[in-house]
């Protein structure tokens, strides 16, 4: 008997529902759970999906990026950036290039290539929102260190790309002297931030014609699903960003629009199920047989990276005078790291193809390694900022 498409999704369904319960019972986040799940049943461990299932369910990652974005860039009302000025923007800019520093510096102290070093340092900047919005959602967490995390987290993309940018310049200078390379390395992030932000921005614009002949929350839904599917996809054809244009989509939308808010609501109702399933299936992709090969080269990147991201939002947010709360324990949430850095290691490895085996090694290790510990540290430590109970 030949098993379909929609058997693995029931499949994924059922088994994260199941792992997202069991997990519960031991104080652990449900993303978790969902972890858990898709480890157990992916290729690597039961293969109860094939590896060939798993790269047709790649659309479900794309969909649900697209939306957790859409409800990030919601944060980004002029209001609220009104009352907390540029604190998430300095403390997004200082954790993720204190990231880059420390796990860069260590690298060559440790007598790696500058090369590796340079370009698993600007990856470090990089922070995987999903897993902490998941926390942030499942627990309705509020306080100063979750609305300084929900901005800081929408940020740091971009800065983990203008890194990354520079990082691949100064590679590309040091393999290829003299090279016109060297300078659209420096610009191409650029262009996909800025192509990416008013690109959101004019999408959230045309979001609203549709709204003022549309008021069922049938057909607003329906409205909200076709833009926010029209965005990432708009954004993958032109070599943007679609997390940002999402945000920035979304982002605009609630500063032009009183609906948006009622939109939001609308989307949350219909995404659950959408959720798991990425968590699910990114699970499956997590190949814990690599685990062996990390080295000390992939352990210097987990433990220096965390080192980075802690220090460096204590330092923001400390020059920013934030609260102590958010001085103290917003490092720890940025822990996860997953769908950004590994398309990073991607081109890292297509940069330096005799170092892409090491790169992508130590990249995957570190999103098993973040993925599976990360929310379970950022439940943690809004625990212990008194931001949720239980």
């Amino acid at each position: 008997m030949q098993l379909n498409t929609l058997f693995y999704l029931a499949l994924i369904l059922f088994s994260g529902l199941i792992f997202g319960r069991i997990v519960k019972l031991i104080k652990l986040p449900n993303v978790t759970g969902y972890l858990i799940a898709g480890l157990l049943i992916g290729p690597y461990v039961l293969n109860l999906v094939p590896v060939d299932m798993t790269k047709q369910l790649e659309l479900v990652s794309e969909i649900a990026l697209a939306f957790i974005a859409f409800s990030v860039g919601a944060e980004f009302k002029i209001s609220y950036l009104k009352k907390v000025g540029l604190t998430p923007i300095v403390i997004a800019i200082f954790e993720a290039l204190a990231a880059s520093i420390v796990v860069t510096t260590v690298l060559v102290l440790f007598k790696f290539d500058i090369k590796i070093a340079l370009l698993l340092g600007a990856i470090a900047a990089a922070t995987a929102p999903a897993a902490t919005i998941m926390v942030v959602k499942q627990y309705n967490a509020r306080g100063p260190v979750t609305e300084t995390l929900l901005s800081v987290v929408a940020l740091d993309d971009a800065v983990a790309l203008i890194a990354f940018g520079f990082a691949m310049a100064i590679v590309n200078s040091l393999q290829h002297p003299g090279e016109a390379s060297v300078m659209v390395s420096l610009v191409s992030p650029f262009i996909e931030i800025i192509g990416s932000v008013l690109l959101g921005f004019l999408l959230g614009i045309l979001f609203t014609i549709p709204l003022r002949y549309f008021r069922k929350d049938s057909n607003r839904l329906i409205i909200t699903t076709a833009f926010v599917f029209l965005g990432s996809s708009l954004a993958t054809m032109l070599g943007l960003s679609p997390l940002l244009l999402c945000m920035c989509m979304s982002a605009m939308l609630v500063n032009i629009n009183q609906s948006g808010n009622a939109i939001l609501k609308l989307a949350d109702n219909v995404t659950p199920p959408v959720f798991l399933m990425f968590f699910v299936v990114s699970g499956m992709e997590l190949n814990i047989s690599i685990i062996p090969k990390i080295g000390v080269i992939g352990i210097i990147y987990i433990i220096c990276r965390v080192i980075g991201k802690v220090s460096g939002s204590y330092i923001g947010a400390a020059i920013m005078k934030a609260p102590t709360s958010v001085k103290t324990y917003l490092g720890y949430t940025l822990v996860p790291q997953a769908g950004v850095a590994i398309g990073l290691s991607l081109i890292a490895a297509n940069a330096l193809p005799e170092l892409g085996q090491t790169i992508r090694t130590v990249i995957l290790c570190a999103t098993l390694i973040y993925e599976l510990t990360g929310p379970a540290i950022t439940k943690f430590s809004l625990m212990k900022a008194g931001e949720i109970t239980g």
